[in-house]
């Protein structure tokens, strides 16, 4: 068991692909005792193949141990409820019938720790007309009314480029799982947390969706500007892009100034805030043809002198050598017995007594089933080799 904030609990990681991983990485990420369970060989649809599964392998699964248990095999079955007396957690993302079919759901696994706090990400829920479907971030993007609001007016629906459903309801798993196990220091039971895509994606809708939930408004696609405010985003410069948001009037103000415009601020259009939206079209011309005649970086100079929101559109290799992106480390070393050094995605949240820990690289598929099987069921080297032989590990 490593140190760390977290460092008292041991989670069990049923989770595959991104979802769920992304759940147990905040528990693994902070010191707790994380062991990854597979089947014995290698899962197609978790263990990379190219180069890019990879290096997502390497930030999804840091900081675990990896021990290979067939939960299909009776004696399997029976060392998992084992490992589950001595867990305070239990993490899955399978559709919701598979966990009733081997036996491992919640009401089973109460029955043998009480204690035990059991996380469930799955695509719709675990009840409802769709809960046994199966569910991806893009298929949740669309159901959520995400994909009606991204992307240019008249080009259709457009996915977010990230996988935002999947990433979010592994967060509120996690903070589901916090969240319980700070009751369960009260009551001294456990519970089960369900969280799905669509309702992590459905959260994520904030104020679109309360423009229909108060207003009876049905939010479309505004591309790149703000859906409610304007001038926010995305302007021409003599390099370039840039972002500005200007929102209210003293900021607008502010802007215009800066562009050397200040007969904007009087201009019978754009004198308020809903004038400037229904005029968006117009003012955002005014400021382009003001934009264009300096670089990204004067601007962002000059603006942010007088206090006027904007930056700069980077990509990838541009974003992690930006220079205050590198100041927050979000990118975090990784020494790797065979890639050698790499670096993974840094946590976005510090603490100020306790740091986040060297990190780990993600283990082969049942690397640690001698430690793991030894120090949480003490079993010896000779019992772990004819589990294996015998198909249960």
């Amino acid at each position: 068991m490593g140190s760390g904030p977290l460092s008292r609990f041991t989670v069990l990681d049923l989770t595959r692909v991104r979802s769920g991983p992304a759940a147990v990485r905040q528990f693994a990420d902070w010191g707790a005792n994380v062991i990854k369970i597979e089947e014995p060989g290698l899962a197609p649809d978790d263990r990379p193949g190219g180069s890019a599964q990879v290096a997502d392998y390497q930030n999804t699964h840091r900081n675990k141990q990896s021990i290979t248990l067939n939960l299909k095999h009776p004696e399997g079955r029976a060392l998992f409820l084992d490992l589950v007396r001595k867990a305070d957690v239990v993490v899955e993302n399978y559709r919701p019938s598979v966990k009733f079919k081997l036996g491992i759901d919640y009401e089973s696994l109460r029955k043998v720790n009480p204690r035990i706090v059991y996380g469930s990400v799955s695509g719709f829920g675990q009840d409802g007309p769709y809960h046994d479907r199966p569910g991806l971030d893009q298929i949740a993007q669309g159901i959520s009314g995400m994909m009606s609001v991204t992307g240019e007016p008249g080009r259709g629906p457009m996915r977010a480029g990230i996988p935002v459903a999947d990433l979010t309801a592994g967060l509120f798993c996690a903070i589901g799982v916090m969240v319980a196990l700070l009751e369960r220091e009260v009551s001294g039971q456990g519970q089960w947390v369900q969280t799905s895509l669509l309702q992590s994606q459905l959260w994520m809708m904030d104020f679109q969706a309360m423009r229909w939930l108060m207003n009876g408004e049905v939010p479309g696609q505004s591309g790149n500007d703000h859906p409610t405010s304007s001038p926010t985003g995305v302007f021409p410069t003599a390099d370039g892009h840039m972002n500005i948001a200007a929102m209210g009037n003293d900021i607008f103000a502010r802007l215009c100034n800066v562009l050397g415009a200040p007969e904007l601020v009087q201009d019978e259009r754009f004198r308020t805030v809903p004038l400037r939206a229904r005029h968006r079209a117009a003012l955002g011309a005014e400021i382009a043809e003001r934009t264009r005649t300096r670089t990204t970086q004067e601007w962002i100079a000059r603006m942010n002198e007088e206090g006027v929101p904007c930056g700069p559109i980077l990509n990838m290799k541009e974003a992690f050598a930006d220079p205050q992106v590198e100041h927050l480390r979000m990118s975090q070393p990784i020494d790797h017995p065979t890639l050698g050094p790499i670096s993974v995605v840094g946590q976005a949240v510090t603490l100020s007594r306790t740091p986040m820990g060297k990190l780990a690289p993600a283990p082969e598929s049942g690397e640690h089933n001698l430690d793991v099987y030894r120090a949480l069921l003490g079993l010896d080297a000779a019992k772990v080799e004819a589990l294996a032989a015998q198909g249960v590990i």
